[in-house]
């Protein structure tokens, strides 16, 4: 198979940091709204505090999620040269998501959106037989499951709450929430990075397979990501994050 040309491959990988960037920007909002209407933080402190999260995110939990993200396109059954295709397609169709729903200001997932764009876009250029529909059926079951999920957890959380506080003196307890909503709030940004900076790796290591970065006997089914897509990826996210992303903060009620 023909390797896709170099500076192809270069212009996509710059769409691909530009969707992370508007990642960052977009769910930014999640990370900082409830310190900021707390006034726990001021929001440019609470945007900082969000970007270093996001970018130390980079040396957390591993890379599993891009590596299911490389795997949404079967990459045997596809040309070698078409690949950049179908991730170029991919990322526009979740670049125009999140900017169309950042205008509204809506909070919608921007990995749902590149997800369904690469099913879309694998579809368009080889048929139904590219996709790994196992993969996919994992990401739209968690898509009910995680709202649900959260909803049970945070009814537990807050009855757990409201009991082992009842009784206690307010401006103390008040006080206390205050300090562990950093503590949550760093939790979220870190989860956040470690899990949206990913979906660009998983974008970008495709590529990097059209170009034969990895030797012409590589596994596409075992693509390594390389650590400096790790690097740029939470750059970009971090860097987005620090744009802010207030008209969601605004439609959240913040």
């Amino acid at each position: 198979m023909l390797a896709a040309p170099l500076v192809l491959v270069i212009a996509i990988i710059v769409v691909a940091l530009i969707f992370d960037f508007t990642n960052g920007f977009h769910d930014s909002a999640n990370s900082i709204s409830t310190v900021v209407s707390t006034k726990v933080l001021s929001p440019r402190n609470a945007v900082a505090f969000a970007v270093f999260f996001n970018f130390i995110a980079a040396f957390g939990f591993g890379v599993a999620v891009a590596s299911t993200i490389s795997k949404i396109v079967e990459l045997n059954y596809v040309q070698t040269e078409v690949i950049p295709y179908i991730v170029l397609g991919a990322l526009i169709g979740a670049i125009s998501w999140n900017l169309i729903t950042w205008f509204f200001g809506l909070p919608t997932s921007s990995s749902h959106a590149l997800i369904g764009g690469l099913t879309g876009a694998g579809i368009s250029a080889a048929g139904f037989a590219a996709i790994k529909w196992s993969m996919v059926g994992q990401v739209a079951l968690f898509m009910v499951l995680s709202p649900l999920i959260g909803l049970a957890c945070g009814f537990m959380f807050m009855a757990a709450i409201l009991n082992l506080t009842r009784k206690a003196n307010k401006p103390i307890a008040e006080s206390y929430f205050k300090r562990l909503q950093l503590c949550s709030a760093a939790a979220y940004s870190f989860s956040h990075g470690t899990n949206d900076a990913q979906k660009t790796m998983g974008i970008i290591v495709p590529l990097l397979f059209s170009i034969g970065y990895f030797g012409a006997a590589a596994d596409p089914n075992h693509l390594p990501v390389p650590i400096w897509v790790i690097l740029i990826a939470h750059t970009a996210i971090a860097l987005g994050t620090l744009s802010g992303g207030w008209r969601i903060v605004k439609t959240m009620g913040y």
